[in-house]
């Protein structure tokens, strides 16, 4: 029988397509080992005592304060702020949302974020979160430069992927940055401080 190019390239297509769809439902590499339940709870009393030397008064003869959280910190106050008593996060679901779209991901609205790891190495803020897309479960891994500017939190993101999938962060720049600036309120920084920033695998926030 003879196998034209044109077979060749269908063969080739759906051989692709199959692999892509099994590389968004997979399962990644976690970014980072879950907390032991008694480490989670230490880190995130821990979160709050720091978080409550920032609301400290500052005198003029002294010097901004700089309180520094470590992975483990940031990773015990998110999944706090992401449990069931906690105020529940809406989901937004479309019958026409695509495993393999970025935009289903940072598109308008909001998404059911569950099983949030955060992990702090260098300068890079690293995050991952299992979510519902087009009624499928699937991780997500935002990585990328957390700072702040004019009083509000930015991002720039330097890795992006779905499942086992890897997005060129050009794709789904844009989209991020149009989700994070319809919540734009909800980043801007609390009166008594004046910047943040992910240094030397802490995040540093200092007092105005």
């Amino acid at each position: 029988m003879k196998i034209t190019a044109k077979r060749i390239f269908t063969a080739l297509t759906l051989t692709g397509a199959v692999i892509t769809v099994y590389q968004v439902l997979s399962k990644p590499q976690p970014v980072r080992e879950p907390l032991a339940p008694e480490t989670a709870r230490a880190s995130a009393v821990s979160f709050d005592q720091k978080l409550q030397e920032l609301s400290t008064p500052r005198t003029p003869d002294r010097a901004p304060l700089e309180v520094h959280f470590t992975s483990d910190e940031v990773s015990a106050e998110v999944t706090q702020s992401l449990s069931p008593s906690a105020t529940p996060v809406p989901a937004s679901k479309s019958d026409d949302s695509e495993p393999t779209s970025p935009n289903s991901v940072v598109s308008p609205g909001e998404v059911n974020v569950q099983s949030y790891q955060v992990k702090l190495d260098g300068d890079i803020a690293r995050g991952q979160f299992l979510t519902e897309i087009g009624g499928k479960d699937v991780y997500v891994t935002l990585a990328g430069h957390l700072g702040s500017q004019d009083g509000y939190v930015t991002f720039d993101p330097t890795e992006f992927k779905v499942g086992d999938l890897s997005i060129p962060v050009s794709l789904v720049n844009s989209a991020l940055q149009k989700k994070l600036a319809e919540q734009r309120e909800q980043l801007k920084l609390p009166s008594g401080v004046a910047s943040l920033r992910v240094e030397n695998s802490e995040l540093v926030i200092t007092q105005k």
